[in-house]
């Protein structure tokens, strides 16, 4: 594999190195397993969970590993190059613990690590079955009483919703206010009485990752719960994606460089019209095509989580990295099983997989067709 990496440090290759062959020992052997059951790889799971790669984001006075933007992206990128379910299950506690992280108060930091860092999860609670990239029309509510909260909604589509220990999760607190000052963000633990998980979703890619509804039957919260002031919901969650959505991207390049490795070797020993498929000009220019788009996407994401690792956080940028990463993801993966042929179509290469992860970067975290909203709407604004 080509060297894609030439601006890191010792430190920084290192870990990446250190996660490279993690992925390939623990994770790669037992993928095609996983995925066929739709099972989270749990045993590789929880040595990763001891390597502390499930807290990344978490400072280290928290007891998380505290890493920069910029090396989570490298380690995505290396997470998704083996298995993008793997990289989902770890990274989306990024995703949950970042509203605590970044907009909670000393207390709610530290109840949150308490919980994750010895592992533990924080599933990120905000789509609901009639709102998904429609975030306005969710029908989750909290209601005060008192110095409590009582929750009532069920939410949908929840990553290691199942593996849940404390949920971050967004109600409307005055309806009539809707999104600019009636959605408020609150911390709920897994073991609070009325919080029930409902089925696992068997999906067609990220099947490693486990997916399900989360419902909250009339559960009671302290207000010490709530993140921010009442109001501040929608805000938290919009600004928490234009943070996760670079890092995330990051796995989709993975996927897309995966993609590439597999065609290169895969050309260089198939043998067509007695030579071998990398002289044959026409495989040489797609699987070009397929790296030129994949060096883009990296340097996209590398570029956003530089601007974060600067307390700059640009929605416009992150709406264009995700939208081109997963586009790019889904285009390189299509390609792939093009020039497998019959061998990509089946699973005896992990390239169909592939195909089908990155279908679901399209979607998740705000379709593509959101993210070209959310960009016209800032260049137009």
């Amino acid at each position: 594999m080509v060297n894609n990496y030439y601006l890191l440090t010792d430190e920084e290759k290192d870990l990446q190195l250190m996660v490279r062959d993690f992925m390939n020992k623990e994770v790669k052997p037992v993928v095609a397993e996983c995925d066929e059951k739709s099972e989270v790889p749990m045993e590789a799971v929880k040595k990763a969970i001891g390597m502390g790669l499930h807290c990344m984001n978490i400072p280290e006075e928290y007891g998380g590993m505290g890493l920069t933007a910029r090396m989570m992206t490298v380690i995505r990128e290396e997470f998704g190059k083996v298995d993008a379910g793997f990289s989902v299950t770890l990274g989306n506690n990024g995703l949950g613990s970042t509203p605590c992280m970044v907009f909670g108060t000393e207390e709610q930091k530290r109840k949150l690590a308490d919980i994750v860092v010895p592992g533990g999860f924080s599933p990120f609670c905000l789509t609901e079955s009639s709102s998904g990239s429609d975030a306005a029309s969710l029908r989750t509510t909290a209601v005060r009483k008192g110095d409590e909260y009582v929750i009532n909604g069920s939410k949908c589509f929840i990553t290691n919703a199942e593996l849940g220990g404390i949920y971050t999760v967004f109600a409307y607190t005055d309806k009539e206010k809707g999104t600019r000052g009636g959605m408020s963000c609150f911390l709920v633990e897994r073991d609070r009485a009325g919080v029930s998980v409902g089925k696992h979703e068997n999906k067609m890619g990220l099947r490693t990752n486990t997916t399900a509804d989360v419902v909250f039957e009339d559960v009671v919260i302290p207000a010490a719960n709530r993140i921010g002031e009442e109001g501040e919901g929608f805000r938290i969650a919009m600004k928490t994606l234009e943070r996760s959505r670079p890092l995330g991207s990051s796995t989709a390049v993975g996927i897309s460089q995966a993609c590439i490795d597999i065609c290169v070797d895969y050309a260089k020993q198939r043998i067509i019209f007695g030579k071998p498929m990398s002289a044959k000009q026409a495989i040489q220019f797609m699987i070009a095509d397929m790296d030129i788009q994949t060096q883009a996407a990296r340097q996209m994401c590398m570029y956003a989580s530089t601007l974060i690792d600067q307390g700059i956080y640009d929605g416009r940028v992150g709406a264009a990295v995700k939208t081109f990463c997963s586009d790019t993801a889904m285009k390189v993966t299509t390609d792939a099983v093009q020039v497998l042929g019959g061998y990509g179509y089946s699973k005896e290469y992990p390239v169909e997989k592939m195909m089908r992860d990155a279908k679901l970067y399209q979607i998740f975290e705000g379709t593509n067709q959101i993210q070209r909203v959310v960009i016209s709407g800032q260049l137009f604004k």
